[in-house]
């Protein structure tokens, strides 16, 4: 531990003592000499962060935009997790922004320069992340485009050699095809009915080998939200399946974005069921040698699987800006589950008698008993008025029945506050009204440590913020003047919008008239999208998700412009907290909207010496009420 340490800690020296000097040094002397600005409101974070460390408390950081909170809690993670010998976890919003830390122009590559240290960091990233090559080999039959013949080709030597002593390295990373867009990607990259325990490919395959990559980083893994709480659900069940756990044991975790985490959380414990999931399991078990017995109950299965659907089909509806339909439970979708019910439970019956024939494949075998006590079990809950959120998919011909628990707080508060470790939120929007208690209640956490540091930037000064208004769903207008104001910044822009149908209709306009590069979010992929555009000084980024996280410092970025207020759509998740509350509108619409809003406002100023405009695009008939709320939470004032 010693020699990986920047300073010296004897025998007879508190660590924690050593580390509140380095630190001190560091802000007040070493960091200024390289060019680093000496903020107060850093200072003040990085005390408070030594009592969270030191203790193993859970601590919620709320800093400014600008004030540094991100080297702060880097430093702290990298040293206590040299002290432990175990690295730190650093779990960001999304899949899309956990490649900014590690960006060449990032905190740490800023640190390693300064500080001449090593720092030893991997990312953890999901699944659909990585190539399957199963799927690239079948996609390979039908498609003989060049992208994909390009895939294969770029494969390493070993993926199609079977002989020993051979060297591994990682690949099939998504950022590896990096012109591929969202759409190819799907059809080659893992999806939850690959088996890859029963894959003969297994141990030459890129998930495979980047797991184990990660696995062994001594100081930092950076992962999504998802993925955390993925591994905190599913660490059990993989120990007792001879498993590893998705993440190593971690010294600290920090939570960047902290104030998602709850939604991420849900979607972990959520029960997802495709129409194809039992389709393909029980058609792969009627190639054994079953009993006839059991053979009619999976022809019987498969016909009622397809009613089931079909029924939910005919009585789900679309939400208004999502993608998540809502159910209605008619007579006919609560029969038609029943049918569907009883007939998986008479399934797991002979398949009991099937495993004392072994003429199925143990494996084969295991995997469809796991399957469908997990159906069954997505099924009864369905036809429970159960404390949770429901609602239907449809994607290309993939029908998805989603099943979420509306609270998540003992969950939590069990599995993961009641570890003895530090927890750190950070963001520049924890607190509701000066309070923490939204959050802390959402996420279970009965004691913790918390603070607020406004952000020093001078934003009367540095940023011009308009409100123009338009006539009601005037989309055609709304994009004029998105043209007009990409064309006065002479690019440099970030359009944030709120949905894929806002995004394709910015996408037909913009693509046809603006001379500059403009780039769409599912293009490419996504990292490389925001490399190309910190890079190309006159550029414009178009993006759904990246109203947090993204930082984009100097002159590629003066413009932002968002193009309607970011309400939470009409979906079944919000419904149900909207069902939870006493003033739907104010309790849960307009916090979300606000709370989104100043992320979005807060991708502007990311240095001192950054200046821009920017530009909310309102409804013509907005509530004076919603005005003034909007013209409270902005960091300067608006020009109307």
């Amino acid at each position: 531990m010693q020699n990986r340490m920047p300073f010296e800690v004897s025998k007879t020296e508190s660590f924690y003592d050593k580390l509140s000097e380095w630190i001190g040094d560091l802000f007040y002397d070493i960091l200024p000499e390289a060019g680093f600005e000496l903020r107060d409101e850093q200072i003040f974070m990085a005390f408070q962060l030594e009592k969270a460390f030191k203790d193993k408390k859970v601590i919620f950081a709320e800093a400014g935009v600008g004030t540094g909170k991100t080297i702060v809690y880097l430093l702290y993670a990298i040293m206590y997790a040299r002290y432990t010998n175990r690295p730190a976890v650093i779990a960001c919003a999304d899949e899309t922004l956990i490649e900014q830390l590690v960006k060449k122009e990032g905190d740490i590559a800023k640190l390693e320069k300064v500080l001449k240290l090593n720092i030893d960091v991997r990312l953890a990233k999901s699944r659909d992340q990585y190539l399957c090559l199963k799927k690239l080999d079948q996609v390979r039959n039908d498609d003989f485009s060049d992208e994909i013949s390009e895939i294969y080709l770029k494969l390493p030597d070993f993926v199609h050699t079977a002989g020993s002593m051979q060297s591994f390295e990682k690949y099939g990373d998504r950022r590896d095809y990096p012109t591929l867009s969202d759409e190819r990607w799907s059809a080659v990259n893992w999806d939850p009915l690959q088996d890859c325990f029963a894959c003969e490919k297994r141990h030459r395959c890129g998930l495979t080998l980047h797991r184990d990559f990660y696995r062994h980083s001594t100081d930092l893994i950076i992962c999504s939200h998802d993925f955390y709480m993925e591994h905190i659900w599913t660490k059990e069940s993989r120990k007792r399946e001879g498993q590893l756990p998705l993440l190593p044991e971690h010294s600290s975790v920090v939570f960047d974005e902290g104030h998602l985490l709850e939604y991420a959380a849900q979607k972990a414990l959520s029960y997802r069921f495709t129409d194809y999931t039992l389709d393909t399991l029980l058609t792969r078990l009627m190639e054994n040698e079953v009993r006839d017995k059991t053979l009619y109950t999976i022809e019987e299965a498969l016909l009622e699987n397809e009613a089931f659907f079909d029924a939910i089909s005919q009585y789900s509806a679309l939400s208004q800006g999502s993608e998540k339909q809502v159910i209605t439970k008619h007579p006919l979708v609560m029969k038609s589950c029943r049918k569907l019910l009883s007939t998986l439970q008479t399934l797991e019956e002979e398949l009991v008698f099937e495993s004392e024939l072994y003429v199925i494949n143990e494996y084969d075998l295991k995997i469809v008993e796991e399957y469908v006590e997990q159906i069954t079990y997505s099924l009864s809950l369905f036809l429970q008025e159960l404390n949770g959120i429901t609602w239907f998919e449809e994607d290309k011909g993939e029908r998805t029945l989603v099943i979420m628990p509306k609270m998540v707080e003992e969950v939590m508060r069990d599995e993961v506050f009641s570890q003895k470790k530090p927890f750190v939120f950070s963001s520049a929007t924890l607190a509701n009204q000066k309070s923490f208690d939204y959050i802390t209640s959402s996420l279970g956490v009965k004691e913790y440590l918390s603070f607020s540091v406004a952000s020093p930037f001078d934003y009367e000064d540095k940023m011009k913020l308009f409100l123009p208004r338009f006539s009601n769903n005037d989309i055609n207008q709304k994009t004029d003047y998105l043209l007009d104001q990409v064309r006065q910044s002479e690019g440099r822009a970030l359009i944030l919008l709120n949905n894929k149908d806002e995004l394709a209709h910015v996408k037909e306009r913009l693509s046809k008239t603006v001379p500059y590069p403009v780039y769409f979010e599912g293009d490419e992929e996504i990292s490389t999208l925001v490399s190309k555009f910190q890079n190309e000084e006159h550029a414009v980024l178009c993006s759904i998700h990246l109203w947090e996280g993204l930082d984009i410092p100097g002159r590629s970025l003066e413009n932002v412009l968002i193009f309607s207020l970011p309400f939470p759509p009409k979906d079944p998740v919000f419904t149900a907290k909207r069902d939870g509350a006493d003033n739907p509108f104010l309790e849960v619409d307009l916090p979300y909207m606000l709370l989104r809003l100043r992320q979005g406002v807060g991708r502007l100023i990311r240095s001192e010496q950054d200046q821009g405009t920017v530009h909310i695009l309102l409804d013509e008939d907005i509530a004076p009420g919603v005005l003034e709320k909007i013209k409270e939470v902005m960091p300067t004032e608006a020009i109307e």
